[in-house]
């Protein structure tokens, strides 16, 4: 009987990994030679996360969010942010109906399943906080009427990091709300070439097709929540969180969102591996110092000092992987 359960719960974990590959597979179509980003950004959108890509133009930050969002097969759409966008622009606004002489309220584009804010740093502030509530809460207050956003629900923002005219740094408070950020990076010498060649006629994101249907993705949702995590690995990721609270570098350390978004990207990462243990998939070590930098690093605030004597959140969660001990299997 125990071995029946074991065999049926291999089986449903190598779907799961055929499914996720198949994503992967699919994203890499368009942005060539980036797989570890493809991965890692598929790990947060399974835990039910927000990403945030954040690089230099021309590095196919808005392709990679794209052509993700085209493979899982729901509904996307997609907000250039500007100085000017207002927050009823993504959120939706009621409007008076001369017919029934009653207001309205029509759904913005945050009413989807995938939301793209392109360049999300040149909004201002006030159209910045709109998102929050969405981002937090999956839902739309407007009018003393709270709308709730289809499910699932996802935000992948971009921005460049670089340019800062023209531009309103994302507050700490709204940082925190991405599972997990990213750095998308210029492709090897091999990749680019291949790139050129790929778009020579046109770009592979126009024939992109879904290799998912939604329901197959949301199952993929909630069997990320059914993988295992033994009581040691979860004590390493609040030792990893515990310990970015007291280090000396450190003005402000992680809070208890990043010990779940920490959490929930691990059981992510090991449910795309796929590998299993009394028919359970089960989460490693190595899944929790995989995510841990994109999870963590912008959470995290440097002491002024620090970062003058060159220190970089990105360091930090060098030292804290290397600092606390990472639980060791025992026959």
């Amino acid at each position: 009987m125990a071995e029946s359960r074991d065999a049926g719960g291999d089986r449903r974990a190598a779907e799961m990994r055929e499914l996720s590959q198949r994503i992967i597979g699919n994203v890499e179509k368009v942005a060539l030679g980036k797989r570890h980003v493809i991965v890692h950004a598929l790990a947060a959108v399974l835990a039910e996360g927000h990403v945030l890509f954040e690089d230099v133009p021309g590095v196919a930050k808005t392709m990679i969010a794209r052509s993700l969002a085209v493979s899982l097969g729901c509904t996307f759409r997609r907000v250039q942010c500007t100085p000017d966008l207002l927050p009823t622009e993504i959120t939706g606004s009621s409007i008076f109906n001369q017919k029934n002489l009653e207001f309205e309220f029509k759904p913005g584009p945050v009413f989807t399943h995938v939301l793209l804010a392109d360049e999300v740093n040149r909004a201002t502030p006030r159209t910045q906080a709109a998102l929050l509530e969405c981002m937090g809460e999956r839902q739309v207050s407007a009018d003393g009427v709270t709308y709730d956003l289809p499910r699932p629900f996802l935000v992948v923002a971009t921005q460049n990091p670089v340019e800062q005219e023209g531009t309103f740094p994302l507050p700490e408070a709204q940082l925190d709300r991405f599972l997990v950020r990213l750095s998308v990076g210029y492709p090897s010498l091999t990749a680019e070439q291949e790139m050129l060649e790929a778009q020579r006629l046109r770009h592979p994101i126009e024939t992109l097709q879904s290799v998912v249907n939604k329901e197959q993705f949301v199952a993929l949702q909630q069997a990320v929540r059914e993988v295992y995590v033994h009581e040691q690995i979860r004590a390493y990721i609040a030792q990893l969180v515990h310990a970015s609270r007291k280090h000396d570098h450190l003005l402000l350390g992680g809070s208890p969102r990043a010990s779940l978004a920490l959490y929930h990207t691990a059981q992510s990462m090991a449910l795309m591996e796929g590998r299993t243990f009394k028919g359970r998939v089960v989460v490693l070590p190595d899944h929790v110092r995989e995510m841990f930098p994109y999870v963590m690093a912008h959470r995290i605030i440097v002491k002024p000092e620090s970062r003058l004597s060159g220190v970089t959140a990105e360091k930090v969660t060098e030292d804290l992987l290397q600092s606390v001990p990472a639980p060791v299997a025992r026959n």
